[in-house]
């Protein structure tokens, strides 16, 4: 995604999102973790929560990224330092607007995560076994990611230091009520919006 179309989302989704004003910073939360962890589900669910933007990191790979991963050819460091320029700009530029916003991002390694680290980003680490992530991948549809390239995801994966870490097995509703309580964002959403809640659905990732 070219700039000039990066700057043009963000316009249109100041138009529709609320501006904060006299109260907490505004916060990027950036979901990391492998392929299959659930990213999408949960920072949909988060961003509806906080009625702010979701951003899937996936939508900002450039078409030649999304041809290789779809061939099953792991993406080298070439091909994603300029991914997640465009990832670190998204953010810096939600805010600069005093908005908050949710990025789901593998940022698998650590040279990646300080590509993306500013004042106002959150990491929150979606943990989980392999067999896991494995078995959601082989029943996702419509998607470029191979499943067969988790084993190389997992070999790049460094455990985040100082991120919120939780257990990517638990049921997307109890994933979204710990990530917010545990960013102190729970009970000041909760006089305004009901969370939302999923007893019965399975974990999409």
């Amino acid at each position: 995604m070219r700039a000039h179309q990066l700057h043009s989302r963000i316009l249109a989704t100041s138009r529709t999102n609320g501006v904060i004003a006299n109260r907490r910073n505004p916060v990027a939360i950036v979901l990391l973790g492998v392929s299959g962890s659930g990213k999408t589900t949960i920072g949909k669910r988060l961003a509806r929560a906080l009625k702010c933007e979701f951003y899937d990191g996936d939508d900002y790979h450039s078409p030649a990224n999304k041809e290789k991963m779809h061939q099953g050819i792991p993406l080298t460091d070439a091909d994603r330092w300029p991914w997640l320029a465009v990832l670190r700009q998204l953010i810096s530029e939600v805010l600069a607007q005093r908005k908050d916003g949710v990025v789901a991002c593998s940022a698998l390694a650590s040279s990646y995560r300080a590509r993306l680290r500013q004042p106002g980003v959150q990491f929150v680490y979606l943990k989980g076994d392999y067999d896991l992530f494995h078995q959601r991948l082989k029943k996702r549809r419509g998607h470029f990611f191979d499943p067969h390239l988790l084993p190389s995801q997992f070999s790049t994966l460094e455990q985040p230091q100082g991120a919120l870490t939780v257990n990517a097995a638990r049921t997307p509703a109890a994933i979204t009520r710990e990530i917010l309580d545990r960013l102190g964002l729970g009970k000041s959403l909760e006089r305004k919006s009901k969370i939302p809640r999923d007893r019965t659905r399975p974990h999409c990732p």
